[in-house]
């Protein structure tokens, strides 16, 4: 009888211990990326790699290797990890290098450049840059080599032919295949063991150099952020949600070139949105007009004008009960005296006036 126990009483265990490690196995591989793209790409793990590469055919190598997988993103959400390519341009003592998402066929998005410039003193600088589609603006990453990297004598040579990759949709490296996204909790951990722990990296406000800022126009592929303006940094930032549980959220307008996104739309409790624009015009000055929807559902629009003397004139458009609209115009002179006037009637300041004397009286 005490056998029979302990049989059973093992065999109970083994179960227990064969559903643990079915959960644990459940669990490391979830495939649910972060919110925050900008989580699934580390660019000081990219700095490294670069450092300790011989060219950047061997930096494209690592960067897309599935046994280290640097990169966890999967910007066209299809369940696998992105292939990342390798495009150069240079002039005279400076080199930009952009790694592009390969997302379809002739569909690409810059994730990020390497900006790589030779002083006159004959030192190399090196910045890791975020595109603003992903990270924002001013995501810069700049290493301090503890030793020379040997990539750039690579540079450096004569009769130097800038790299481009010869890989695209559908035809990839032999040592390369797909995997699937880790959650960016474990991608954070799995990537830290690839950041060499001798290098340091800082993270300047502006990039060093004027020169790539210009050159990058020449190989920028934003296929991605064009199709897709609402997943922009500048719109997944503002997604706050406040006390009381009301979310604020911010549409985005792309503009040509996909990286500057306008204009903001707010959802009240009573679910009724606010929406304001801001446009610069060409002056640099800038342009408000708002528009509000009452609790009645009436619109009211707003706009200031301001004239040759420095008074501003204020023009609404107001929806009577009836469903008929007037028009008001207001006056503001230089003494802060308004002045109200219907459209087609007399100025109404006389008789306002007037009531206000009555009133005292």
């Amino acid at each position: 009888m005490k056998d029979l126990n302990k049989t059973i009483g093992k065999v109970v265990m083994l179960f227990i211990l064969m559903m643990t490690t079915t959960y644990a196995q459940d669990v490391t591989t979830i495939d649910a990326m972060s919110e925050e793209i900008n989580d699934n790409l580390d660019l000081e793990a990219v700095a490294s790699i670069f450092g300790e590469s011989k060219d950047l055919e061997e930096f494209e190598y690592k960067l897309n290797d599935p046994k280290t997988q640097i990169s966890n993103l999967d910007l066209n959400e299809d369940g696998q990890v992105d292939y990342l390519r390798v495009v150069e341009t240079s002039d005279s003592d400076t080199h930009l290098i952009a790694l592009q998402s390969v997302l379809g066929d002739d569909i690409y998005q810059d994730v990020a450049t390497i900006e790589v410039e030779k002083d006159n003193k004959g030192a190399t600088r090196v910045q890791v840059v975020g595109d603003v589609y992903l990270y924002g603006p001013g995501y810069i990453v700049e290493p301090a080599y503890v030793y020379r990297p040997v990539i750039f004598s690579w540079f450096w040579r004569p009769n130097y032919r800038p790299y481009r990759s010869v890989y695209y949709w559908g035809y990839y490296p032999k040592h390369y295949h797909f995997w699937k996204p880790f959650h960016a909790h474990h991608y954070k951990k799995n990537v830290h063991v690839h950041v060499n722990a001798k290098h340091t990296f800082h993270h300047p406000k502006a990039r060093y150099s004027t020169k790539a800022v210009h050159m990058h126009s020449r190989v920028k592929r934003n296929d991605y952020a064009i199709r897709h303006p609402h997943k922009a940094h500048s719109v997944r930032v503002v997604r706050v949600n406040k006390s009381k549980g009301v979310k604020k959220r911010v549409a985005g307008v792309h503009q040509k070139d996909g990286d500057r996104y306008r204009a903001a739309g707010v959802n009240r409790a009573n679910g009724t949105k606010k929406r304001v624009a801001g446009v610069n015009k060409a002056d640099g000055t800038k342009k408000r007009v708002a528009g509000v929807n009452r609790a009645d559902g009436t619109k009211r629009r707003v706009a200031t004008k301001k004239n040759p003397d420095g008074s501003r004139k204020s023009v609404a458009v107001k929806k009577n009960p009836n469903g008929s609209k007037r028009a008001v115009v207001v006056k503001k002179d230089a003494k802060g005296k308004r002045t109200v006037k219907a459209k087609g009637k007399k100025s109404s300041t006389r008789k306002n006036n007037k009531v206000a004397k009555r009133r005292k009286k």
